[in-house]
Parts: C-alpha cells; structure tokens; sequence
C-alpha cells in the first residue's frame, strides 16, 4: 500500500520535472527516527508508530522550512537509511528558484506537519482495500495507527485535494470532505 502513495509521488515529480518545474523528492520513510526509539514498545504498537516512527521535526527542518517562503533555499534529500538504520550523511542540496517539494508518506496532514506544505493531496482508502493492500504483518500497527489519524487529523476534510486511492491504478479526485467523485 505504502508502495503505491511512492509510485503516486514519484509520477507527480517526473511530470513536473518534464514541464521544468525543479522538484526536492522526499520520501517520509527517509526521516524515520533511530530503530531503537521506534521499537522500543515492540514493532506492533500502533501507538508508537504514530507518535514515534517518524521524525516530523527533521522533515520539517531539513526539507519543508528552507524550502517554504523566507526559507534559506537548501534541503536535504534523506535523514536516515531505514533498512540499515543508519544516517545518510547526504549533503544538503541547493534548490533552484521555484522548487517544489513532492512528498509521500502516512500522517503528514498532522498539525506539527501540515503547515509545512503549500498544497496537500489525501489518498482515501477504504478499510477493505487497507486490509486487502497491506502486508498481514503490518497490520496489527497500522491500522489502529490511521483509525487515530483520521480521527484526530480528519484529512479528508483539511486537505487541499482528496483522492479515493483504493484502485491505484484508477485514483478518482474527491473533493475535501466529501465521498463522491469530482466531474
């Protein structure tokens, strides 16, 4: 499931880059904080992986602030590596003039991230197609962890464009707040 949100973003940022817009592409798994926080309540808590998986605030430093208005003009690529657990040690990269950021991952609609952004995109998707699209041993994680998101967050309604996401090879634009397809 997480794969299609990257495919998704990684399609948005080549498309822009073939109109000559310049793109910083993140990818929130690329700012996950050290293993050992992560899992410290066992890698089933969805608790955790709500609160303490992600490392918003990097994201936010390195990535969303420089490249927002008044920004310094520079963003890091990745933070951290997350199949060796290790920092990436990147360089930080100049951005262009007109630059936009293309970013994927979960709970990004959260008040300690949103304001970051200038344009939010929301992929519904439905409890059977979460269920049908997401490995059996993710499960237990996250879907309690998103039931909390669009309960506490509600991005359907906050985002600026919502897409049913249960067919990702036929994503249908909604608009915020609603359930019905955009003519």
């Amino acid at each position: 499931m997480e794969q299609d949100a990257v495919d998704l973003a990684d399609a948005v940022a080549a498309r822009l880059s073939a109109s000559a817009v310049p793109v910083a592409r993140i990818r929130a798994g690329d700012f996950l904080r050290a293993r050992s926080i992560r899992l410290e309540r066992g890698r089933d808590d969805p608790e955790a992986f709500y609160d303490l998986w992600y490392d918003f605030a990097a994201l936010r430093r390195e990535v969303l602030d420089p490249l927002g208005v008044g920004g310094r003009g520079t963003w890091l690529p990745r933070l951290r590596d997350p199949h060796t657990d290790r920092s990436v040690r990147e360089p930080v990269r100049m951005a262009a003039p007109g630059t936009v950021a293309v970013v994927d991952g979960r709970f990004l609609l959260r008040d300690d991230v949103r304001p970051g952004f200038d344009l939010t995109v929301h992929l519904a998707v439905s409890p059977a197609a979460q269920n049908r699209r997401l490995p059996a041993d993710e499960r237990a994680r996250v879907v309690p962890a998103w039931a909390r998101y669009l309960a506490e967050c509600r991005p359907a309604e906050i985002a600026d464009v919502v897409a049913k996401f249960d067919h990702p090879d036929r994503p249908a634009v909604l608009s915020p707040g609603s359930s019905s397809a955009r003519p």
